[in-house]
């Protein structure tokens, strides 16, 4: 299936939840902020929400510095 992922189309599989996203992309949960199809999803949600063909998906790290 295809979602958007930061304005880039991607090819996931079936049944893929935003968590297992964000670990095949090695992004730290702790450290992001996940738009989905305009809706801001809390960290819980990550782990429950099924991806689905066409979504689209902004992810924004979170960077410290001085």
């Amino acid at each position: 299936m295809k979602i958007t992922l930061n304005g880039e189309i991607k090819e996931c599989a079936e049944g893929i939840t935003v968590e297992n996203l964000l670990d095949l992309c090695k992004l730290d949960k702790n450290r992001i902020a996940v738009e989905l199809n305009a809706q801001i999803l809390s960290r819980k949600e990550f782990s429950t929400q099924v991806l689905k063909e066409e979504d689209t998906l902004e992810v924004v790290t979170f960077v410290g510095g001085g």
